[in-house]
């Protein structure tokens, strides 16, 4: 599998979704205290995030 998203569980006890391309983690999101919710932050990035504008703020 080249790419895909994880849910797994931090030190702190929260939830955290993260993507990953080529066994690298591209990006993680912040804690979750439910599954759901970081089952809801997959959902948002793959429904909104292939329309995301690019932002260059160097």
């Amino acid at each position: 599998m080249a790419h895909h998203f994880e849910i797994y569980k931090d030190k702190a006890g929260e939830f955290r979704a993260r993507f990953s391309y080529n066994s690298e983690v591209m990006f993680s999101t912040q804690g979750y205290s439910s599954k759901a919710s970081a089952k809801k932050a997959i959902a948002s990035i793959q429904k909104n995030g292939p329309g995301a504008e690019t932002v260059d703020n160097s």
